[in-house]
């Protein structure tokens, strides 16, 4: 294929940015999409094969334009740029981009930063219940906590109530004074950290102390009915199914409930049924409740968190077929052995 060469106009205030530390930014660019990419004078150049150009000059107009608005240029924006080019998704950043769902104190707007978390914080928006499933790193309780505060800031909502099962509150820490809060804040400790960095501490402890804001263990739900509330329940995979379907029916009306939970990182004791694998199954298709399915593009940490969550879901789905083939084997087997004994 002949090599083709574009010439394209950057300004000079999103040039550092797009380009990154030591050109960090336009080095990986080269190395994926096989180009070569030169500066002169804010004239930046694009050669190699037509796709490659193609896709660099989408992704640097995307980085531009993205460093246009105000936006930190990281390492995370220019890898899920590229992923984007390469499926044809052009314009895909720009339009998560424009979601801003609120500031934090020190006025970082918190949006949604891949398709998987648009859809999530859509999602959020558009049900009664959503749960929010995937890795590490994906954003899901801190997405739910910027809509949880906005829709209070916006008195969409009376009140914010957080919980997330404490399932070591009655064994390692048992023999810790103080009552039960006590020893599961350190549990609690995410979600004080959300709430810290979006509403600020001083506002956080003023509605902690009205109750407004209430952050507690799951144990706390039992016997209540949570009307006209923001609730979010997070590692709900440590939740037993008799701990979730209790939660789930303490809804009452005007309340909207966010579920977060990686199914790859239970704590429960081996062999027990987590309550989010079971709700999964069951309320599937029930209308007003929403699944949304985050991976490993969605993970907005270091690029390195990327490609670990990566390679251990490839190697469960690995583990996966080669248990099915060992349990297909031994069917098989069995029958052989059967039929035999049989004749």
């Amino acid at each position: 294929m002949e090599d083709i060469s574009e010439v394209i106009r950057m300004p000079v205030q999103a040039m550092q940015a797009v380009f990154g530390q030591f050109d960090d930014h336009i080095k990986k660019l080269e190395r994926q999409l096989k180009v070569t990419i030169v500066d002169r004078n804010g004239e930046v150049r694009i050669s190699g094969g037509a796709p490659g150009v193609r896709k660099a000059r989408t992704v640097l107009h995307e980085l531009t334009e993205l460093s246009m608005r105000g936006n930190q240029i990281e390492e995370q924006n220019v890898d899920y740029a590229i992923a984007m080019s390469m499926e044809d998704n052009e314009d895909v950043l720009l339009e998560i981009d424009k979601d801003c769902i609120c500031h934090t104190v020190s006025g970082k707007p918190v949006k949604p930063k891949t398709l998987g978390q648009k859809q999530y914080v859509d999602a959020i928006r558009n049900h009664m219940i959503v749960f929010g499933l995937g890795p590490a790193g994906t954003g899901k309780t801190y997405l739910a906590m910027a809509m949880a505060i906005t829709a209070f800031k916006n008195q969409e909502a009376e009140r914010i109530i957080l919980t997330r099962p404490a399932i070591e509150a009655g064994e390692k820490l048992g023999f810790l004074p103080g009552d039960l809060q006590s020893k599961v804040d350190p549990y609690l400790r995410p979600l004080y950290d959300a709430l810290h960095q979006i509403m600020g501490a001083e506002t956080f402890l003023k509605n902690m102390e009205k109750v407004l804001i209430e952050v507690a263990p799951l144990a706390y739900m039992r016997g209540r009915t949570l009307d006209n509330a923001y609730i979010i329940l997070d590692e709900a995979q440590n939740t037993t199914p008799a701990q979730m379907k209790m939660f789930l029916t303490r809804i009452g009306f005007g309340s909207k409930v966010i579920i977060t939970g990686d199914a790859t990182q239970k704590d429960l004791m081996p062999g027990a049924a987590s309550g989010l694998d079971v709700a999964s199954k069951v309320l599937r298709n029930i209308e007003g409740i929403s699944f949304c399915h985050l991976s490993s593009r969605d993970v907005v940490r270091h690029p390195l968190v990327q490609k670990i969550v990566k390679a251990y879901e490839d190697y469960e789905e690995k583990e996966k077929r080669s248990e099915k083939r060992r349990s297909r084997n031994a069917y098989g087997n069995s029958s052989h052995g059967n039929s035999r004994r049989n004749s």
